[in-house]
């Protein structure tokens, strides 16, 4: 069993687990209020492993399987299995924690505020996998399909533009920062993705 679906089976029943109970619904969300007066810091990981309602568990769930484990297989077959899932724990935990730490800044005075999701991680994933395999096709609801690395690159514009806006109910800031880690900590362990993503993309043609 691959650790994408270990990850997935642990954050549904967990997310399950806290729907039914408040408790550790409310100790374990991501509170920047409350981290700051009380240290709990494991707000930042244990966030990553709640969601809010069903359509948002599956949609992150379903991203991390479809992403997920091509990822895995790729940093197995360069560094081998036990070190290939040890980067991928690296890229999708550290994604859920480091993608809160702008959310932290922007919200530690805001008894209010409260993010929950594993998107920060995905996100980290999803532009891992895209530095690999930039031209392979993304599909959205199964129909408009688009290559990755354009894809990625109108993501990350709108994922921008909606933080800075905070119209709505969605962290942006997490889906940002999550993706601009899996960029840059795929490209520190495997610099030669840099050259190979540039030539992947310069080759590509629309029509091709």
């Amino acid at each position: 069993m691959s650790v994408t679906i270990i990850l997935i089976i642990i954050t549904v029943g967990i997310s399950w687990y806290a729907w039914k109970n408040y408790e550790l619904m409310q100790n374990w969300i991501f509170h920047p209020y409350s981290v700051v007066r009380d240290n709990s810091w494991h707000r930042f990981l244990t966030s990553g492993f709640l969601h809010a309602d069903y359509t948002h568990l599956f949609f992150n769930m379903f991203t991390l399987y479809f992403f997920g484990n091509a990822v895995e297989r790729t940093f197995g077959a360069i560094y081998g299995d036990v070190m290939g899932i040890a980067i991928f724990l690296l890229i999708y935990v550290g994604g859920i924690i480091v993608s809160d730490i702008p959310t932290f800044l922007k919200h530690r005075d805001d008894p209010a505020y409260r993010a929950l999701g594993a998107s920060g991680g995905v996100a980290s994933v999803v532009f891992s996998s895209i530095l690999f395999y930039p031209t392979q096709d993304i599909c959205l609801y199964a129909i408009l399909c688009i290559p990755g690395f354009i894809l990625g690159i109108l993501y990350l514009m709108y994922s921008y533009f909606k933080g800075k806006s905070m119209g709505d109910n969605i962290n942006h800031d997490a889906h940002l920062y999550g993706a601009v880690y899996g960029l840059l900590i795929t490209l520190a362990l495997v610099p030669k993705a840099g050259p190979l993503f540039i030539e992947q993309i310069s080759t590509w043609r629309l029509f091709g």
